[in-house]
């Protein structure tokens, strides 16, 4: 349990989902947490799974889908080097330009379940999250699909100012 926090739930899965509008066009949705700022409460998040649907395979066109999860609202797919983005993946379909086959798939992602010395990945301290998503070179609209695990916490006064401050500064 992080210092200055006490646990008011037990744990929560939150499922999410976010839908392309077209294809290849960034999508966001916001995840209302219903939090009572009055009385200071914060999500404490514990493990995320994120679950991309897999890109359009085309011969000769390298297609991804990228998507993330933050604490703030974003004007793109977010990676982790942002301090409001709490996990990301990226699945990508790559060919060579002349190929007549469907290519190689990659994928790449934040850890689905964090490391057994860590207690928590991040903490919401503002009403919601929001999950980003869009393709490249896709014929079709892309989503992405998963679970927030976590738990409810009352902050004291100084920690829930600061990480208020904090989320909402660096946004």
């Amino acid at each position: 349990m992080p210092t200055g926090l006490k646990q008011t739930s037990s744990t929560i899965a939150i499922g999410f989902r976010a839908l392309e509008t077209a294809a290849n066009t960034f999508t966001q949705e916001q995840v209302d947490l219903n939090m009572d700022p009055l009385n200071r409460e914060v999500f404490v998040v514990m493990a995320i799974d994120m679950d991309p649907t897999a890109p359009d395979s085309i011969a000769g066109t390298n297609t991804d889908v990228s998507c993330s999860l933050t604490t703030t609202s974003q004007t793109g797919v977010q990676s982790l080097q942002n301090s409001n983005c709490l996990s990301n993946a990226v699945l990508n379909i790559r060919t060579n330009a002349a190929a007549t086959d469907s290519g190689v798939a990659f994928t790449r992602s934040a850890r689905e379940s964090p490391s057994s010395l860590l207690e928590y990945l991040g903490i919401i301290a503002t009403n919601d999250f929001f999950i980003q998503v869009e393709g490249t070179g896709n014929g079709n609209p892309k989503a992405v699909s998963g679970k927030l695990y976590g738990y409810r916490a009352k902050a004291s006064a100084d920690i829930y100012a600061a990480l208020v401050q904090s989320e909402v500064l660096s946004a």
